[in-house]
């Protein structure tokens, strides 16, 4: 399961780049690297499993699922968590910095 919504997160973000591609104003391929890469980690993660339980491997239990399911929303969450920072940090609009140094009267 984490394998998947990975994956799902991993396709959504390339699509959402290569529609903006020319323009990568607000670093969506950071996001893209993350989910590529936590979605080769999990491919990796399954091999090795499925070489452990063979069969077994194709009938999990409702409970890990769902345990699965929480870790690869987690997964997703902090990549947002770490690409909302970078953006806030590179300010490719310039709106943190005109937040912080506007006057006021």
């Amino acid at each position: 399961m984490t394998l998947l919504v990975t994956v799902f997160a991993a396709v959504i973000s390339t699509v959402i780049w290569y529609k903006n591609a020319p323009d990568n104003e607000m670093k969506v391929g950071i996001l893209c690297w993350m989910y590529w890469g936590a979605s080769i980690m999990w491919l990796v993660d399954a091999v090795y499993e499925y070489i452990e339980l063979q069969a077994a491997y194709f009938t999990p239990a409702p409970a890990d699922m769902l345990n699965d399911l929480y870790l690869g929303l987690s997964v997703i969450a902090l990549g947002l968590v770490i690409w909302i920072i970078v953006l806030l940090v590179k300010d490719p609009k310039g709106v943190v910095k005109a937040a912080l140094f506007s006057k006021k009267d």
